[in-house]
């Protein structure tokens, strides 16, 4: 009987060990596996919201059709009520840019990340194309993140020197 128990405990005995070299491992894996999804699915629908908000944005931008800011040159001699709608607009348009860098930029992105902020980056180019986003730049950015400051301001020199280039697509 001892010598039964005795076998019944090292086969337990290894039967944990087992599962200690095994199972425990595979289990880690699991979880870890698990996790980088969840936080792949937050990733991307952070994104998502922030590209419905700019098809939001967009809307707006139709809305106010008169103001022909989907054009590559500036509305010639708006009037004081157009000038006002579209800083308000151009301001919208500065808040969602900054939380996109917030939300999205890194300076060491993988390529999932990267192609999504290439995105952003493309808008951002785009609306700096226009001379009176330009022009508003320093209004806009008063008491934004430095950093995203510095990166706006950085795309609107590079866009600046590269004539040429239409803002519609």
């Amino acid at each position: 009987m001892a010598a039964v128990l005795q076998t019944l405990r090292d086969i337990l005995e290894l039967g944990s060990y087992a599962v200690t070299v095994v199972a425990l491992p595979f289990a880690v894996w699991v979880f870890v596996t698990e996790q980088r999804k969840e936080r792949e699915n937050e990733e991307e629908e952070g994104f998502q919201h922030l590209s419905d908000a700019y098809s939001a944005f967009l809307q707006v931008v139709l809305n106010n059709a008169d103001l022909q800011l989907r054009t590559s040159s500036a509305l010639p001699s708006p009037t004081p009520e157009q000038n006002e709608r579209m800083l308000v607009i151009f301001d919208m348009l500065i808040a969602l840019f900054e939380r996109a860098f917030l939300v999205a930029y890194k300076d060491d992105m993988n390529p999932t990340e990267q192609r999504r902020w290439n995105s952003w980056d493309d808008y951002m180019r785009e609306w700096c194309r226009r001379e009176d986003f330009q022009n508003a730049l320093p209004l806009l950015l008063r008491g934004e993140d430095p950093a995203f400051q510095a990166y706006i301001r950085r795309i609107a020199d590079e866009e600046r020197q590269a004539p040429g280039l239409s803002l519609s697509r």
